[in-house]
């Protein structure tokens, strides 16, 4: 059986892929994730899975593996949020997303290393944020410090507390691996989970 190999760094990924029962390692992928001009969110987090998915399989060398590969961007008002990196930035997020919903897009691709064959897809979630005083947003960042996080907040912890309604097929999308359509992909290339 091919092995499994998941092209991120994210200890998120890492938690949900590990919901599977299926033994992979992990190997991060160093790429410029910078959209192209005009490029638009949905091409870019496809874009970048299929990158980082291929970026992986190069780096196990002459393993037959099949590589995971996953990238997320939030949209608000039709603009790209990426991750906030500084509390300034992540309360001027939260600001923003006030009272509106956002719409995370997250990439998926499922490389073969041997036969080249790819499968991709890009599988959208919204979060309808609750309207947010500056005091909550404060606290909230100050708590959880969602620096890393798209969006600035974490669904899988407090940031609940901010939605109002989340909006979905897979909630695992949200936090940054859709294990339902990955679990499908697998199955593409012969891995079947149960």
């Amino acid at each position: 059986m091919k092995s499994l190999v998941l092209a991120s760094s994210s200890e998120f990924r890492q938690q949900l892929l590990s919901k599977l029962k299926i033994p992979f390692s992990s190997v991060s992928p160093d790429l410029d994730e910078s959209p192209f001009e005009n490029e638009t969110a949905v091409a870019l987090v496809e874009r970048l899975a299929i990158e980082k998915a291929k970026a992986g399989a190069n780096l196990i060398g002459g393993n037959t593996s099949i590589v995971i590969g996953s990238d997320q961007v939030a949209v608000i008002d039709e603009k790209i949020i990426g991750k906030p990196l500084t509390k300034a930035n992540a309360i001027k997020q939260l600001q923003s997303a006030s009272g509106k919903s956002i719409t995370f897009y997250t990439g998926l691709a499922v490389f073969d290393s041997e036969s080249k064959k790819l499968s991709s897809s890009v599988e959208p979630f919204t979060v309808h944020f609750k309207h947010l005083t500056h005091p909550q947003i404060q606290n909230y960042v100050e708590k959880e410090q969602p620096l890393w996080c798209a969006g600035s907040f974490k669904s899988e912890g407090l940031g609940i507390a901010l939605f109002e309604k989340l909006e979905g097929d897979d909630p695992n999308t949200l936090i940054g691996l859709p294990l339902i359509r990955l679990i499908e992909l697998l199955r593409e290339h012969g891995i079947e989970v149960i």
